[in-house]
């Protein structure tokens, strides 16, 4: 895998991506989080070298937001030639919380 722009992770990021582990561990299988992760570094990948194909965020219009296996929201800012991680969300835990 050859990443076009650099893929930082905010702090808040690794802790969302902490929870959401956490969260299937409790409620799939081992080969379905296998796929989890490696649908999600696909994803990385596609947002490294197409950051401005997924749309901007209603939530926040500095974000773009990319939806993997329409349970998570990737949300992420492309500057200075880096994308920025800024936070993923589970819709499943809540989802009334975001938009």
């Amino acid at each position: 895998m050859v990443f076009k722009h650099p893929v930082i992770w905010s702090e808040e990021a690794v802790r969302n991506l902490e929870g959401i582990l956490e969260y299937l561990y409790s409620e799939w299988t081992q080969r379905e989080i296998d796929n989890f992760k490696r649908l999600l570094s696909k994803q990385l990948l596609l947002i490294s070298n197409h950051p401005l194909m997924f749309p901007i965020s209603k939530f926040q219009p500095r974000l773009r937001k990319a939806v993997l296996m329409n349970k998570i929201i990737v949300f992420y800012e492309f500057k200075e030639n880096s994308i920025f991680l800024v936070y993923l969300f589970h819709t499943s835990q809540n989802p009334d919380k975001i938009e």
